[in-house]
């Protein structure tokens, strides 16, 4: 017999205390028990889903489902721990077919928080309404027989006041919780999904047939409209989904998602295979966007390596990595949906004779009209515009003087620059210039607002408009003056000072990539560099838009002004530059 003393030091933890650290694997923040209630309401068979929370989750989650419920003695065993409907057996483990199978994700919640139970099956002629505190079964009374099943959360982390001062502000947490939402949408077109914030609706995505009408409800119509579908498979593997087209990366990742047998998960495996997909395909400075759901045979993958189920582990690595860089690096170099030079140039054509705005140095604004004569071209594909020969060719320039020679297929500015000949690209130069303007006047507290005339109402998904108003003050001090107009339409009010004209709609699409950013980057100065880089993409002048020589001259002095930069803010090449000794090399004239 074990002999125990005072001088013992290892003790079993009381069963409270087990639940508590259990709890802590399982529900991290709010979210986390949303993520638990919403994949129970999966697989129970749910039609329509509803959560509704205050407070961002800390005051009140409620998930009510419309699934088989339960009857009154598995309500009772449900908040008993690693208790499950699942897994008969350990070999379950290994062919897993359910959203749920630890049987942790009640008692864990419960550990930590006041939990109400109502549910009732079909056959139930009364109901089960079941109140749970601290993980202690209190009353049980009779409820109304509706068919499904309601969980109410209050009071989370109230007993763990050291847990709780980790969580952030209610519309942090909200922003966590919508994500949530989203993944169990995007993996569920079948299901309804209803999400309120302090009884206001702010997401609805009801019942559609398709991955891909599910994906046109929850992200901007633009990624669809640059997206690329994927189909591909082997015995034991499916891919399906959606890769964004190269030409229209960016430097967000939103989205990335992975749905490994409709779970929402992260691979190494995959976002190595994917990237690996894109390969020379990807812009520098640019990231693969894509929605992916992979369907293997349950048991070559194990789901359970880790507590909340956010990640895998594939029986064959390699085979999946084949699998998905395969079908990525095929769809982007297949003939179907392959950019053409017409779908490269689209999102920097502007309308012709449009009047361009620049700031001059005394922050101004100045317009010139955009109608240029065009030599007449032999074909479409290239356009050039060069002046005529000077009276006095071969007076030598003075150094640094800029002498604007023409324009390339209305997008390549070129210039002699004293003794050297440089080629520009006129919108990344350009954007470079209002670039440095805003970012200086910036750290100087000095950037001012202009009022625009018209402002547009722009139609925006609910959790999008939560996001821009929780930064609302934020971007007002960027002069960007954005506000609700009725709970999915905004209106841009103001722009900064000095850009020219920016598509709102356009640039919100960037803007809502650069504040999904936000929170994991504490740094003022690295949050506001991606906003102002989108402000000056948008500002600047467009490739396709034809430019006066007087034009060409002001850009190119100006990019020389702010010191040549070689590249825009988002790492796109500005320029290219022959010295005279170049010239003289490339044509057998040194060392005459």
């Amino acid at each position: 017999m074990l002999k125990t003393d005072d001088s013992t030091k290892i003790r079993l933890l009381p069963e409270d205390v087990i639940g508590r650290i259990a709890a802590g694997e399982v529900v991290e923040r709010p979210a986390a028990v949303v993520k638990e209630l919403l994949e129970n309401s999966i697989d129970a068979g749910s039609r329509s889903v509803s959560i509704d929370v205050d407070d961002g989750g800390l005051s009140l989650i409620r998930v009510t489902d419309d699934g088989e419920g339960m009857s009154r003695q598995d309500a009772i065993r449900a908040f008993q721990r690693h208790a499950t409907s699942k897994l008969r057996s350990d070999a379950d483990l290994w062919s897993i077919r359910t959203m749920g199978f630890r049987g942790e994700a009640l008692p864990s919640i419960a550990a930590v928080s006041h939990v109400r139970l109502l549910t009732a099956t079909r056959s139930d002629e009364v109901g089960t309404k079941l109140d749970v505190v601290g993980g202690l079964v209190g009353n049980m009374t009779d409820a109304p027989p509706v068919v499904g099943t309601r969980i109410e959360v209050t009071a989370l982390f109230e007993h763990q006041p050291a847990r709780k001062k980790f969580l952030k502000s209610a519309p942090t947490e909200c922003t966590h919780i919508i994500r949530v939402v989203q993944q169990a949408a995007l993996a569920w077109p079948a299901i309804q999904f209803r999400f309120t914030q302090n009884a206001q609706e702010l997401l609805n995505y009801p019942t559609v047939r398709s991955e891909r009408e599910r994906i046109a409800q929850v992200y901007p119509r633009a990624f669809l409209d640059h997206g690329l579908p994927l189909h591909d498979g082997q015995t034991g593997a499916s891919l399906t989904g959606y890769i964004i087209d190269a030409v229209h990366a960016k430097p967000s990742r939103i989205p990335q998602e992975l749905f490994v047998n409709r779970r929402p998960v992260r691979s190494l495996t995959v976002s190595h295979a994917v990237g690996e997909g894109y390969g020379s395909f990807l812009p520098r400075g640019c990231h693969p966007r894509f929605v992916l759901f992979l369907d293997v045979d349950p048991e070559r993958v194990d789901v359970n390596v880790h507590p909340t189920k956010r990640e895998v582990r594939f029986s064959d690595n390699e085979f999946i990595h084949q699998l998905v860089r395969r079908a990525v690096r095929q769809r982007l170099s297949g003939g179907v949906g392959a950019p053409g030079r017409d779908d490269i140039e689209v999102s920097e054509r502007a309308t012709p004779h449009v009047a361009v705005s620049w700031p001059d140095s005394s922050g101004m604004t100045r317009s010139r009209p955009t109608e240029t004569t065009v030599l007449p071209q032999p074909g479409p594909e290239i356009q050039l515009a060069f002046v005529s020969e000077a009276a006095e060719p071969y007076v030598r320039v003075p150094a640094g003087e800029v002498v604007a020679l023409g324009q390339i297929n209305r997008t390549f500015l070129v210039a002699q620059v004293g003794g050297d000949l440089v080629v520009v690209d006129q919108h990344t130069a350009h954007e470079r210039v209002l670039f440095e303007r805003l970012y200086r006047t910036w750290t100087a507290r000095s950037l001012q607002a202009q009022p625009l005339l018209l402002p547009d109402p722009l139609d925006l998904s609910p959790d999008h408009v939560a996001l821009i108003l929780r930064y609302q003050e934020e971007l007002g001090k960027l002069g960007l003056e954005i506000e609700p107009f009725g709970a999915t339409t905004v209106l841009l009010r103001s722009t900064p000072v000095g850009l020219g004209p920016v598509d709102p709609k356009v640039f919100l699409e960037d803007l809502l990539e650069d504040l999904h950013q936000w929170e994991r980057v504490p740094a003022l100065e690295a949050r506001v560099r991606p906003v102002l880089a989108s402000l000056a993409c948008h500002g600047a002048v467009r490739a396709g838009r034809s430019m006066q020589l007087d034009e060409i001259k002001m850009l190119v002095e100006e990019w020389r002004s702010e010191g040549e930069i070689t590249t825009c803010p988002h790492g796109r090449r500005t320029s290219f530059r022959l010295s005279t000794d170049d010239l003289e090399k490339m044509f057998g004239r040194a060392g005459w």
